[in-house]
């Protein structure tokens, strides 16, 4: 019987952002309605990237996050990132986020990413939890996260300003041990 790789199946795998990758990732950062989700409100620059890329210690509790890039198995193309961020091992939780390309998704490979992240979370981090900030307006990522086995806590208001005012958040969870 042959063993599965932790970060990988049959489509796609998770695995440490390349220099490659700076095309990706610009695109990625650099999209507003990106930035309606997380605490980016500025464009990042190319050389920052770079920097990033470089400089990662990929030590999860140097960094206190992972980035990883969902690349299709077959193809080798790179489709997203999926991120854990605020590792915390003393409370044994972190957030985790994903972002995929406009024009791969409704694919499942944000669910095949986070599942395999659920995976390594359990038996290589040994975190318990697993939160992630969704906005109550984006149907399809709560419909991501709950078909990963996360269930609504709370919903935070007025949590993310927006250009047309303030978006309520849901707090969602995975317990993995």
């Amino acid at each position: 019987m042959r063993k599965q790789h932790l970060l990988r199946d049959d489509v796609i795998t998770l695995r440490a952002p390349e220099p490659e990758d700076l095309d990706i990732m610009f695109r990625l950062e650099n999209e507003p309605e990106m930035w309606a989700v997380s605490n980016t409100t500025v464009p990042y620059s190319r050389y920052v990237l770079r920097r990033y890329i470089e400089q990662c210690s990929n030590d999860v509790f140097t960094d206190k996050e992972v980035r990883l890039m969902i690349q299709l198995a077959e193809e080798n193309i790179v489709v997203g990132t999926v991120d854990l961020m605020d590792i915390s091992p003393l409370h044994g939780r972190a957030e985790i986020g994903v972002a995929v390309l406009e024009e791969y998704r409704c694919h499942g490979y944000a669910r095949r990413a986070i599942e395999l992240m659920v995976g390594y979370v359990s038996a290589v981090l040994l975190l318990h939890q697993l939160y992630a900030y969704v906005s109550t307006d984006n149907q399809r990522s709560m419909e991501l996260f709950e078909a990963c086995g996360f269930t609504h806590k709370v919903v935070l208001c007025d949590w993310l300003r927006s250009g047309d005012g303030y978006k309520d958040v849901c707090l969602m969870q995975r317990f993995i041990s």
